[in-house]
């Protein structure tokens, strides 16, 4: 039986490749993007499942037994949003943060973003930052 590569694991394609991907005033946000996610993460950005830009790595671990290996931060940009992946039930952890972000929707993992310009940046990097303090706490 072949085994499959998890999709999250680091791939080789450039970064510039999915960066571009992105047109218009979205272009500039993954910019903004890429340059904060490094920031705070203090790694260089891989590509995962061919569109998630990710930093640095950690290793998850189920109560069922599944588990495996994800960025520690990551974000992808679609043509209609950008996505930004955060700790597990995020909005549960800080609602106190998402108050004062801005427009945004909030799924288990995931903090969905129309535009960047509408959101307070200083409220985004305090998310990543949490995140990163979460998944290196294991």
């Amino acid at each position: 039986m072949a085994s499959t590569r998890p999709a999250m694991l680091p791939g080789d394609q450039p970064v510039v490749d999915v960066l571009d991907r992105a047109t218009g005033a979205r272009r500039g946000e993954a910019d903004e993007l890429l340059a904060l996610h490094r920031d705070v993460s203090g790694a260089e950005p891989v590509v995962g499942a061919g569109r998630i830009i990710g930093f640095g790595q950690y290793e998850y671990r189920y109560d069922s037994g599944h588990g495996g290996i994800a960025p520690e931060l990551a974000f992808a940009t679609g043509p209609s949003r950008n996505t930004i992946y955060l700790a597990t039930g995020f909005a549960d952890l800080w609602p106190d943060l998402l108050a004062g972000l801005g427009p945004h929707r909030a799924t288990r993992a995931c903090l969905h973003l129309t535009r960047l310009a509408a959101v307070d940046r200083d409220v985004i990097r305090t998310l990543l930052e949490h995140t990163l303090a979460e998944r290196r706490r294991g």
